[in-house]
């Protein structure tokens, strides 16, 4: 059993002892710190916190001691109850409050929920602000609570056709050209609220034939619900059944968007922004893209070819938004089907990925395997080496930066090595002594050579 509390929000499994697991303790303790730090920041005497959740088993009662957390607190309180991510970060720049919390696990399986944590503009806490609500539910004898007088109220409201709604006004998503093409959609939502939302915005986009699959939002997750290869089987068999032109797959807080092309084949997560990303640089002549260190290269190859300037930021979806508007990018997000659209709003959102991805391929008069098809074809190897305790990950890292000077290095997060085909990027874990290796070349095999190389080399310096 687990509980992490990190500057991005509190996560951990459902029952167990309080301070070593989220229990009912440990969800009023952590709502009321991050009540208190809204509540320091905002003299106003009234104050409102959005509120929203996905569809695993313990969001209800989770909710509630969230809501009624809060309302104790003497916050105003907007339930936007069954949500998405996405929605809840724009419902509350939508209600003008003056922050959020989004009751999610993201693709953590079913006994996992979290706290994710907001600010005013519906964008995650910085390290600054989240590293202040730590400390506040570590000496709780800051945390006040209203008179009986003065306790907060509750509104609940659903956003769902506000979100959809804002999505269709977009200038670069078309209904009425993806209504055209006659798209036939397959939708593997993991019984979570994509269920709902999903389907929803893909009947406002004009796609009427939708084969749905496990949208029955209970929280009964019917295979892991992170959206990777080894869980899709039952999309891909539906794909080639019903002959259907893309599946779309969406983690349980629809935040991350994966592809199925007409074959059954993966799209893959990384290209995911990849495509978006090059319709709406089509769009965007020059316009310039974010993505972190550890995303595929293929988004720097589709800026440059359309002009444009590509940066990479550290590792967090904070760090990307962070240097998204530092470079103006006009599109941006991460390489696991985060889709970061600022002409809609900073977060990743697979809703607006859905729209401008059918939209392209209405447009480009393409089938999702053609689309693929016009990308370098990268692959990514994922490894982590275990270090004895003893070691310095910081001073194992100077080595290898040292060792590959005359190469390209970005040490924004770890060390990046950047070769002229291929890139390896060395993280180390926060909690335990590990170093996280990532290599992508052109092929599984030569990034598994890249990988095993950095591990030697790591190796002989322990030695």
């Amino acid at each position: 059993m687990t509980l992490i509390t990190s500057i991005s929000g509190i996560r951990g499994t459902i029952g167990g002892k309080a301070g070593e697991n989220l229990t009912p303790l440990d969800i009023v303790k952590f709502t009321s710190a991050y009540g208190q730090w809204i509540k320091q920041r905002n003299k106003s005497k009234s104050i409102t916190i959005m509120v929203g959740r996905d569809a695993r088993i313990s969001g209800p009662w989770v909710n509630q001691l969230v809501c009624n957390t809060l309302l104790a607190m003497g916050i105003n309180v907007v339930d936007a109850g069954l949500s998405t991510t996405p929605t809840v970060e724009m419902a509350v720049v939508f209600e003008k409050a003056n922050g959020g919390i989004i009751i999610t696990a993201s693709h953590n399986p079913k006994q996992w929920n979290a706290l994710k944590l907001l600010n005013e503009k519906g964008e995650f806490l910085d390290a600054k602000a989240g590293e202040e609500i730590l400390k506040l539910a570590e000496n709780t004898n800051d945390i006040a609570f209203a008179e009986v007088d003065n306790a907060g109220t509750l509104k609940n409201k659903n956003f769902m056709d506000e979100h959809i709604k804002s999505i269709l006004d977009l200038d670069l998503v078309d209904p009425g050209l993806i209504k055209t093409r006659g798209f036939k959609v397959a939708v593997d939502a993991v019984n979570s609220s994509g269920g709902l939302y999903v389907p929803a915005l893909l009947e406002a986009l004009g796609v009427e034939t939708i084969f749905p699959i496990y949208c029955e939002p209970n929280g009964e997750f019917p295979h892991n619900p992170e959206p990777l290869p080894a869980h899709l089987g039952k999309i891909i068999e539906t794909v080639k059944s019903e002959k259907v032109d893309i599946g779309i797959v969406v983690d349980p807080d629809v935040d991350r968007l994966a592809l199925v092309d007409e074959n059954g084949d993966l799209f893959g997560e990384e290209y995911t922004l990849v495509a978006v990303a090059d319709y709406v640089l089509q769009e965007n002549k020059g316009g310039n893209t974010v993505s972190n260190l550890s995303s595929t290269r293929a988004l720097r190859d589709v800026t440059q070819k359309h002009k444009g300037e590509y940066a990479a930021s550290a590792v967090g979806e904070v760090n990307v938004v962070e240097k998204m508007k530092a470079s103006k990018a006009v599109i941006g997000g991460e390489g696991n089907g985060g889709v970061i659209y600022p002409e809609l709003h900073y977060g990743r959102d697979a809703l607006v990925g859905i729209a401008l991805i059918l939209t392209h391929l209405a447009k480009s008069k393409l089938n999702a395997s053609q689309l693929r098809g016009k990308y370098p074809n990268y692959t990514i190897s994922k490894n982590k080496i275990d270090l004895p305790s003893h070691v310095s990950v910081d001073d194992i890292l100077e080595e290898i930066k040292n060792k590959y000077k005359n190469e390209e290095i970005n040490t924004i997060d770890g060390v990046k090595i950047d070769f002229d085909e291929e890139w390896v990027h060395l993280r180390k874990s926060n909690t335990e002594p590990i170093i996280r290796i990532y290599a992508e070349s052109q092929s599984e095999q030569k990034a598994e050579v890249l990988a095993k190389k950095l591990i030697k080399d790591i190796g002989e310096i322990i030695r």
